[in-house]
């Protein structure tokens, strides 16, 4: 009888010990392959605007409720951003940027990129150089755009 309840006893601690294990849970999405997306999107947009306009590509990959942050000036936000990225005039010069780095969130729909830009005017021999962040929200189809986006010229 001793026996029995000795190997009952140690039948019981074992169930409690695989009872009370954490079960392996479900793997959450890729936090790398969002952030691979992410910055790629960045890249797609510097070369968006390298080859159709500065315009054309800020158009493209703004969020409807973007913000843009420009030096001594107020925020501009959603429509007011999007107005004036439309007005502007960039045939003068040539836009280009490359991430550095960024981040995604753990829930995988907003990230940041930041990196350098390049400003080159059409008419002389020189380019601009500067930094710049930008906030990005992943859409509902997947794809990327900016929420919040603004830079600061010049590089030591």
């Amino acid at each position: 009888m001793l026996k029995y309840l000795q190997n009952l006893s140690l039948l019981l601690a074992m169930f409690i010990l695989v009872a009370s294990c954490e079960t392996k849970k479900k793997p959450e999405p890729e936090i790398v392959d969002y952030k691979t997306a992410m910055m790629e999107t960045d890249r797609e947009f510097s070369k968006m605007s390298e080859e159709k306009g500065m315009k054309h590509a800020f158009m493209q990959f703004v969020d409807n409720k973007g913000v843009l942050l420009r030096p001594n000036a107020m925020p501009l936000v959603g429509g007011e951003a999007i107005n004036y990225i439309s007005q502007g005039n960039d045939t003068n010069f040539i836009m280009t940027w490359e991430p550095n780095g960024g981040s995604v969130a753990k829930s995988g729909d907003l990230g940041y990129t930041y990196g350098l830009y390049s400003l080159k005017p059409r008419d002389k021999d020189t380019v601009f150089y500067g930094t710049y962040v930008s906030i990005w929200k992943r859409q509902p189809d997947g794809k990327w755009k900016f929420v919040l986006e603004t830079g600061n010229e010049g590089v030591e």
